[in-house]
């Protein structure tokens, strides 16, 4: 009978009674086989865009026997290497140099294999139908963290799912890690920033988005207001819907021109004029001088032109008299050629036989309301008359009168016609 061959690594089975003076040759073959099996090491150089087909010879040394198997070469399309069909056996191959390595597939004449995902030592078994690869995946047990070198784990290991906000602890996130150009409007959720994660005074000119608004002063402004609450458009307007605006106020003595604001059509004014002094009291007769009289006051409205300017006029205070001597008239306060309020007289000294006269009130012709002192705004600068001088017993003294209070205009303005 003769011999047969092992199915998986091809060694001569010898019949008893066989090859008489040949064992101890054939059995040291054999011996180098299994040492090519377990031991063994080949480069195997690759053809581009070919088939390299491994052997696995009977009783002979061969490439496919070899454990640790290097291919070399470079490939630019897909290529194949192949290992015989039935065997099976475990393999360590050197994928280190070969370039283009993505474009190599390793498997069984008949069965399947793997492709090469990068340049680099990978196992693999054949079951004697199929080559397996024995990726690091597929292994069981733990990495922990002592195995991985620090600088292991690169951006571009990590994919942009991977990092989720609970892998995250809230204090590894600080200024010093967040470049410039990192925080934008698309990375970050509406409702991450919430009023309390901004710091006093972190939100400055610099970071408000600018509008077309131009920086200035406007006079009764007409303004736009987006949805979210910036000014976007400003412009001079005009009085509008009955508003009204206070212009000029004077309760002194004094002369000037009222300019009305840009667009408005009406005025309207409340003025009083100065109060006449108070006459002086008189010793040798023991009578005291008369008060002064109260300046008029009303109220009046008519048109103006916007932006034109009015002359105005505010009365001033009347004197008071001397010892003996009656005090002076006040102002009248006037607005141009509009209107006119009269002031209050002088009052009168006294006489041997009688205290001094009350001097006479002023008017305010064609007011349209003369409202009552004791319910307007200003009572206290209304041109009251000053009061007279009183004759005092028994030091004998004598007084001079008081004077007046002095006028005044409040102007306001609106836009109705």
């Amino acid at each position: 009978m003769t011999s047969s061959y092992s199915t998986d690594l091809k060694l001569e089975l010898m019949v008893t009674g066989e090859n008489a003076g040949t064992w101890g040759d054939k059995t040291n073959t054999n011996l180098n086989l299994i040492q090519q099996a377990i031991a063994g090491y080949e480069a195997v150089a690759l053809t581009d865009g070919g088939t390299v087909a491994l052997t696995m010879s009977n009783a002979a040394l061969s490439n496919a026997r070899n454990m640790v198997l290097k291919f070399t070469g470079t490939l630019t399309t897909a290529s194949t290497v192949t290992i015989p069909d039935g065997i099976e056996k475990f393999y360590i191959i050197d994928l280190s140099a070969v370039v283009g390595v993505t474009n190599l597939t390793i498997k069984t004449v008949s069965g399947t294999g793997f492709t090469a995902g990068e340049a680099a030592i990978v196992a693999a078994y054949s079951d004697g139908t199929n080559l397996n690869e024995i990726a690091l995946n597929t292994l069981g047990g733990t990495v922990g963290t002592a195995q991985i070198d620090a600088n292991a784990i690169t951006a571009a290991k990590i994919s942009n799912n991977a990092v989720t906000t609970d892998k995250i602890l809230a204090s590894n996130v600080t200024t010093a890690k967040l470049a410039a150009s990192a925080v934008t409007a698309n990375n970050i959720a509406q409702s991450t920033i919430t009023q309390s994660k901004l710091a006093a005074d972190s939100v400055g000119s610099n970071q408000l988005i600018a509008t077309a608004v131009t920086a200035g002063s406007y006079t009764t402004a007409d303004i736009t207001v987006d949805a979210d609450g910036r000014i976007t458009a400003a412009a001079d307007g005009s009085g509008g819907g009955g508003g009204l605006f206070l212009r000029v106020q004077s309760a002194s003595s004094t002369s000037g021109t009222y300019t009305a604001a840009p667009g408005a059509s009406n005025y309207a004014a409340f003025a009083w004029a100065g109060g006449g002094g108070g006459g002086g009291s008189l010793l040798n007769w023991s009578k005291n001088g008369g008060a002064g009289g109260g300046g008029g006051y009303g109220y009046y409205h008519g048109n103006v032109t916007g932006g034109t300017g009015y002359p105005y006029s505010v009365g001033g205070a009347g004197s008071g008299g001397g010892v003996g001597s009656p005090g002076s008239a006040g102002g009248a306060t006037t607005f141009t050629n509009l209107f006119t309020v009269n002031a209050g007289g002088g009052g009168n000294a006294p006489s041997m036989n009688a205290n001094g006269n009350t001097g006479s009130s002023g008017s305010a012709p064609g007011a349209a309301i003369v409202f009552s002192p004791k319910t307007f705004m200003i009572v206290s600068a209304l041109g009251n008359g000053g009061a007279g001088g009183q004759h005092i017993e028994p030091g004998q003294n004598q007084n001079p009168g008081s004077p007046g209070n002095a006028g005044g205009i409040i102007f306001y303005e609106n836009s109705l016609t």
